[in-house]
């Protein structure tokens, strides 16, 4: 049964994301003038203003870097309090905020290796693979 969501971001770019996570892939923006790897989704680099960035997959596997127990309801029933976020960077670089799959932020340790998994959710816009990283 597929886990009930915040709405996400939708949209130019943002659908392309989606449907590589249906995939079961992360698929970020990468610039081909520079080799920038911007995240969240944008309209044109960051670093060299090129609008010539192109979709790519990324191998999903990273470190944590952070991480924290939210403890005030934001989203009322639909993600019951506590609940654990955590940052991961990517091998390809850019950091990438989630929530651990197979562990919980008191087992977290800096520096772990991670892997992407995907969780069936659903919110206002539909069915969607929603990207959680669990121990590599």
């Amino acid at each position: 049964m597929a886990q009930q969501r915040p709405p996400r971001m939708t949209g130019p770019g943002h659908d392309t994301f989606w449907e590589g996570c249906g995939k079961g892939e992360i698929r970020m923006q990468h610039c081909p003038d520079c080799g920038h790897r911007p995240w969240p989704v944008v309209t044109s680099c960051e670093q060299c203003g090129s609008e010539k960035l192109k979709f790519e997959r990324v191998s999903g596997k990273g470190k944590l870097v952070s991480w924290c127990t939210f403890e005030q309801s934001y989203y009322g029933d639909l993600l019951p309090v506590p609940w654990d976020t955590i940052i991961v960077e990517l091998d390809e670089g850019p950091w990438f905020i989630s929530n651990p799959k197979g562990f919980t932020n008191a087992e977290a340790k800096l520096g772990m290796a991670l892997k992407v998994s995907f969780l069936d959710c659903e919110d206002q816009h539909g069915a969607f693979a929603l990207p959680v990283f669990e121990p590599a």
